[in-house]
C-alpha cells in the first residue's frame, strides 16, 4: 500500500502526518506555518513528495452535533483546491476532538507546555489519519487478499 498523508488544517498552522507503508499506523511528520493560498498548497505538495503519498486525508471540523459550519466549508474548499493542484484524491474525515486527543497523549507523556504547542498540530494530524486508516483497514485487507 502506498502512503497516505493526513492533514490537520488550522488557521495558523497545518499539521502533517504520514502512514507507514502497510497502512497500519500514522506518524506525526511536520507542522507547516500557514501563509495562505499557493504557499500552503506548495508546502503540502512537498510533504506529499517526501512521503511518496498517493492520497490525502483532510480533517473536516464538524460541530458537536455533526453539522458543518464555516470552518468545515473552508476545509472543503481547501480540499478541492488541493486535489486539483496535486491531482490526488483528497478524502475528508471528521476531525472532532482530534486536538483534544493529541493533547491528552502529550500530557500523558509528560511533555512540557512549550513542547506541546510545537507538536500538537502534527499529533492531531496523526489522530485524524489513524481514524481514517482504522476505518479503511478491512477494505484495504480485503483488496490485498483478492489481488495478491
Amino acid at each position: 500500500m502506498a502512503r497516505v498523508l493526513g492533514i490537520d488544517l488550522g488557521s495558523r498552522r497545518i499539521g502533517v502526518a504520514v502512514s507507514d507503508g502497510l497502512g497500519l499506523t500514522a506518524q506525526p511528520r511536520a507542522t507547516i506555518t500557514r501563509y495562505g493560498g499557493t504557499r500552503d498548497i506548495e508546502a503540502i505538495a512537498a510533504a506529499v513528495r517526501d512521503a511518496d503519498a498517493d492520497r490525502i486525508v483532510l480533517g473536516l471540523p464538524l460541530d458537536c452535533e455533526g453539522r458543518e459550519g464555516p470552518a468545515a466549508q473552508r476545509a472543503r474548499v481547501f480540499g478541492e483546491k488541493l486535489a486539483a493542484a496535486l491531482h490526488l484524491p483528497v478524502e475528508l474525515i471528521d476531525e472532532s476532538f482530534s486536538t483534544v486527543e493529541a493533547e491528552e497523549v502529550l500530557l500523558a507523556a509528560d511533555v512540557s507546555r512549550a513542547r506541546r504547542k510545537q507538536v500538537v498540530d502534527k499529533m492531531a494530524a496523526a489522530v485524524i489519519l489513524q481514524r481514517w486508516l482504522d476505518a479503511h483497514r478491512g477494505k484495504i485487507d480485503e483488496t490485498t487478499e483478492e489481488n495478491p
